[in-house]
């Protein structure tokens, strides 16, 4: 079942956000594709998270409560009758109170839920039901006295949202065939607002009021055929989708402008795939070839099937004992964000239906591994990836994939599918696995990311161009029930884009949107300082009878690391040109300095039986 949005606080338009909303108790496996994606899996160009979580338990039914800094949570599992299982989880946080004693500017606040039932009919018939659902609540700190704090109070928003997925699959296992139905809704509600210099008292200074929705319904059907080593999976899916948006927001492109507009869209999609895997009987060959297609109702570019199709081809090859070369290439397409797709201009006209089209990647991938033996691997993989049709800011003259890595709303506004991008590297990955005892899991990725608005302009650092990306975890059980964790995480500077001082000293610029406005001529020419950090866990767990008690002390960024980000230059409040007329006045400006990361140590207690 597609999960369109996994994490707290999300930034409408792209993707991420800083707090998942699975709960990790109920996942039993996940598979991470940054390519080879599998054909039943669409609209991704980047990566797909595969998650597979676990089955309630058919012996026993069990309760779980933790109780940390941040949230309390409780997970259930167990079994309702003999054929049905179920899992579920509930969690609420109370970040503000940590925030606030931080003296952080802002104060979330975050509930989540999820469910999985489970109903084996007969050897041949099962329904399984998910459900996954968050609110999220960020409201701001007005105490904050730091200047960064009082900086940030000065453009961040107010955020609401709820989000919510909800659906079923249905399994039939008819000997070597295997056919699935699948039904879900998903839904996203999202709520801005902002005020100048937070005075809701006085509606003459609201600068942003956005009030926005997205819906989709989903129906996919799918078979799976075996026949000695070669199975064939086929499926069709439809999806009705709606968006509807709206927003009211000052804005300054050259001049004091007022974006207020109301915008609905429902589309239809339709798409389907075939995919066929071999796999040689000493297991030494695998191969996976699949093709699918998209399309949708949105414009008459997006109707043809033949437009998107998408092949993809994958390999596996064991050189020796242990060793293994394997290789993917593709072609893959994305849809844009719904808040493109429905952007209007206060005429009420669609600005970008006659511009947009299904983003693409080529991607090929060439790795070796080698499992020295059942506890450790090492492996290394060279990929490239080449983007097209990549939505292009006609505003700021820059790929709209380079936004978005802030809270709010990406892409309502004039875009143009014409940038293109490339992202070639060489990642490497060591796992040594202990039973009972160690699990160690690390990853180097040496890489570059860049783009270009078109064709023939040349290419320039994307705003993820860090350059490399280092991770280290592993835990260590100790005797006596203690256990020790520990996480490293290091990343290359990014670029980024110097200040336009001039047009941010203006007073009509800077009233809408209170935060400097970038120098896109200048765009990601200089860049940050690298940063590395270390969390560091500690468990004790207590066994009585049929009951578990466990203790844990998380200390995250043990080393205090800092994230330096440049200077921000602000405004003071004072205009040192006050008879100017209103379009000439500008602020008298200050530098800021701009940096986070402080040792964040967390108590814990977990209670199960």
């Amino acid at each position: 079942m597609e999960i369109p949005n996994i994490n707290h606080f999300s930034t409408q338009g792209a993707s991420g956000g800083p707090v998942g909303i699975i709960n990790a108790d109920l996942i039993r496996e996940v598979n991470f594709y940054t390519g080879a994606f599998p054909a039943e899996r669409g609209n991704a160009m980047s990566s797909v998270l595969d998650f597979k979580l676990r089955d309630g338990d058919l012996e026993k039914n069990s309760l779980k409560a933790t109780l940390g800094a941040s949230e309390a949570s409780l997970t259930s599992n167990g079994h309702l009758s003999e054929k049905t299982t179920y899992l579920v989880s509930l969690r609420q946080s109370y970040l503000q109170f940590l925030f606030k004693a931080l003296g952080l500017p802002f104060l979330p606040t975050y509930t989540d839920a999820q469910f999985k039932l489970k109903t084996r009919f007969n050897e041949a018939n099962e329904l399984t039901l998910l459900g996954l659902a968050g609110i999220d609540n960020m409201r701001l700190n007005k105490d904050a006295e730091e200047e960064d704090a009082q900086y940030i109070l000065g453009y961040l928003p107010k955020i609401q949202q709820e989000t919510f997925t909800v659906g079923g699959v249905y399994k039939h296992y008819a000997g070597h065939h295997v056919q699935s139905l699948v039904l879900s809704h998903s839904y996203l509600n999202n709520r801005n607002t902002k005020y100048l210099n937070n005075d809701e008292s006085n509606a003459e200074m609201l600068s942003l009021k956005l009030r926005s929705k997205e819906q989709e319904t989903k129906l996919r059907v799918e078979n799976s055929s075996v026949w000695g080593n070669t199975r064939l999976s086929y499926g069709a899916n439809m999806e009705y989708a709606q968006y509807g948006n709206r927003t009211y927001q000052k804005r300054f492109t050259g001049s004091e402008q007022v974006v207020n507009y109301r915008t609905w869209i429902d589309m239809i999609k339709w798409g389907a795939f075939v995919k066929a895997t071999y796999e040689s009987d000493d297991d030494r060959f695998s191969a996976s070839l699949g093709l699918r297609t998209d399309a949708n109702n949105y414009s008459s570019e997006m109707r043809d099937l033949s437009e998107q199709l998408s092949p993809r081809l994958s390999v596996s090859y064991q050189l020796s004992k242990g060793f293994f070369l394997s290789g993917s290439i593709g072609l893959y397409y994305q849809l844009p964000a719904y808040t493109m797709l429905g952007f209007k201009d206060n005429n009420g006209e669609f600005v970008n239906k006659t511009n947009l089209r299904f983003m693409s990647v080529s991607q090929k991938n060439i790795g070796l591994s080698w499992q020295i033996n059942n506890q450790v691997e090492l492996s290394a993989e060279g990929f490239y990836k080449d983007y097209d049709r990549i939505p292009y800011s006609i505003v700021d003259g820059i790929p709209m994939a380079c936004k978005g890595n802030d809270y709010g709303v990406v892409g309502n506004e004039a875009v143009s599918s014409t940038a293109q991008g490339r992202s070639y590297g060489v990642e490497f990955m060591l796992k040594w696995i202990v039973a009972q005892k160690l699990n160690l899991s690390s990853s180097l990725t040496l890489f570059k990311s860049e783009y270009r608005n078109t064709k023939n302009d040349p290419y320039i650092a994307s705003a993820w161009d860090n350059r490399f990306i280092l991770n280290m975890s592993g835990t260590y059980n100790l005797p006596r029930n203690w256990s020790i964790g520990a996480k490293i995480s290091a990343i290359g500077g990014a670029p980024y884009t110097p200040y336009d001082v001039q047009k941010s000293s203006l007073v009509t610029a800077w009233d809408a949107q209170a935060k400097p406005y970038y120098d896109y001529s200048k765009f990601n020419t200089e860049r940050a300082d690298h940063y590395a950090a270390l969390d560091v866990r500690v468990d004790k767990t207590y066994y009585i009878g049929r009951y578990m008690l466990g203790f844990y002390l998380d200390v995250q960024n043990i080393t205090g690391s800092k994230f330096k980000e440049p200077d921000a230059i602000v405004s003071t409040g004072v205009v040192e040109n006050p008879s100017a007329p209103r379009a000439e006045q500008r602020y008298v400006m200050k530098y800021i300095k701009q940096e986070s990361g402080t040792v964040l140590p967390t108590i814990g207690v977990t209670f199960e039986f």
